[in-house]
């Protein structure tokens, strides 16, 4: 049997640091980086006879987070310890929500290659996280900072519901993004702030039961997780095909190599011993709290999608895009303030700055410029002041320092040549240098045209004016 015989299955634990600025049971500081053990107090070193105090922010945001991911609020929640053992957490137990999760029976909805498919999240509780570990290079040991220890958390449980690793990208990018528009996290994956365990089977196509499913862990880019999944359900089905048995275990994946390594098996379920947290009050929600959150809960990406296709007038592909990423997005409503050309501003998103952001290897999130420079660029095109092919360069100063377009193309002396009588000569010119396109247009193809155009661009160095330079080749030869 081949590949294509089989289903993979695939569910997702999303584990979102919030950006509350103290930690989930202390008043330590949540900032990324600093030296080690320098965000840390006797509450989170776990010092005997100290006790947490639960961050009131920590519950808002995750109510916040169920609601725009469609969740149930549960009105009755509390805290539990799970028990383990952590080398990086004092306490070695966590406190985290066992049976009465904050949110539970939610779903988020992704565009897929055969339309638009519903995933469901079982619950969505908070926790808080553990420290790290840093492991001396010579051998030596290993040394803690717990820094990161009991920074606030909210875990996302996905249903089992993805059937291919596209569909578990297009997830992770829906959460990343609705994370982002409702501000519970910067979701900075480099930083840790957001990642996923993964859990793969596979299992024949038309079987209802489920397959034994691996999990891996800790995994922070959506391009390794992509490979992981793809590797692993390979791998599993290899094991199949060759007679083996598939083991439940936890895997490390490795992004050097390409693979998978076992780490521990999980042939039981393991017994964290949950119990109420004794330290801890329950969690006891009113309608009214919950209703004024959902009140305040900014203009989701789905919701914005809508707007701009049936306002802007944008396509379904453009409307997707800007709408993917709360920076796009901001980016695109204040430039279109400046402008008014949303189809201008929507393409320039979607094919240069994202082209620039990938070459310079950055996020949409460091994006240094804003609205009034890329709508001022579009102004200048839609002017004339400045070609198309121009403003791609003056994008590329926009990345370098961040200045008014207008500015820059001053200083650069990148002004649209418009004169008649200038661009008359470059036409000439490139007439009398290519006889045989002439010949080309008079017997018929008219993609000779297109030749001579950028052959005119390219003797104005970018700034001849295609319109005039398209009108005036056409008058020359249909004399």
């Amino acid at each position: 049997m081949s590949r294509e015989d089989y289903e993979i299955v695939i569910g997702l634990e999303v584990h979102c640091e919030l950006s509350t600025k103290t930690k989930i049971f202390c008043s330590c500081s949540t900032e990324f980086g600093g030296e080690p053990n320098t965000h840390c107090c006797p509450i989170c070193m776990a010092m005997p006879g100290t006790l947490p105090v639960l961050n009131e922010k920590v519950v808002e945001y995750a109510v916040k987070a169920g609601l725009a991911t469609n969740c149930s609020i549960e009105r009755n929640s509390k805290n539990d310890r799970k028990n383990y053992f952590y080398p990086d957490l004092p306490k070695a137990y966590q406190i985290s929500q066992f049976d009465k999760p904050l949110c539970y029976d939610g779903y988020v909805n992704i565009e897929t290659e055969d339309g638009e498919k519903q995933i469901r999240i079982e619950r969505i509780h908070i926790e808080e996280d553990a420290g790290k570990l840093n492991h001396d290079e010579y051998g030596r040991g290993s040394f803690v900072d717990l820094n990161r220890a009991g920074v606030p958390l909210i875990e996302v449980v996905s249903r089992p519901d993805m059937r291919s690793s596209k569909e578990v990208e297009a997830y992770m990018r829906k959460l990343k993004s609705i994370f982002e528009y409702i501000e519970v996290s910067d979701c900075k994956m480099q930083e840790g702030s957001l990642r996923a365990d993964v859990n793969v089977s596979v299992r024949k196509k038309g079987s209802e039961k489920f397959g034994t499913r691996t999990e891996m862990k800790n995994m922070n880019s959506f391009r390794s997780i992509v490979r992981a999944i793809e590797y692993e359900a390979g791998r599993q089905i290899e094991e199949i095909e060759a007679g083996n048995t598939i083991t439940q275990e936890t895997l490390r994946w490795d992004d050097v190599s390409g693979r998978t390594f076992p780490m521990r098996d999980k042939a039981d379920a393991q017994d964290y011993r949950y119990f109420p947290e004794p330290d801890l009050v329950s969690i006891k929600l009113s309608d009214e709290y919950i209703e004024n959150i959902r009140r305040e809960l900014p203009e989701l990406p789905e919701s914005r999608r809508k707007r701009y296709i049936e306002k802007y007038e944008l396509t379904e592909k453009a409307a997707n895009f800007v709408t993917s990423s709360k920076y796009y997005s901001n980016l695109f409503e204040d430039a279109i303030k400046v402008c008014n050309n949303p189809k201008t501003v929507g393409n320039l998103i979607m094919s240069d700055v994202v082209r620039i952001l990938n070459e310079r290897e950055e996020e949409p999130e460091d994006l240094k410029f804003g609205g009034d420079e890329l709508g001022e660029l579009v102004t200048l095109i839609d002017k004339g002041t400045i070609s198309s092919a121009i403003a791609k360069k003056v994008l590329e100063e926009l990345f370098k320092e961040v200045k008014m377009p207008s500015k820059i193309i001053e200083e650069k002396g990148w002004v649209q040549i418009s004169d008649e009588g200038a661009i008359k000569k470059v036409v000439m010119k490139v007439l009398e240098n290519n006889p045989q396109s002439i010949a080309d247009y008079k017997a018929g193809k008219d993609r000779a045209l297109g030749f001579l155009v950028g052959q005119a661009m390219k003797e104005t160095r970018g700034k001849g004016n295609p319109q005039m330079l398209n009108k005036m080749f056409l008058e020359e030869l249909n004399k």
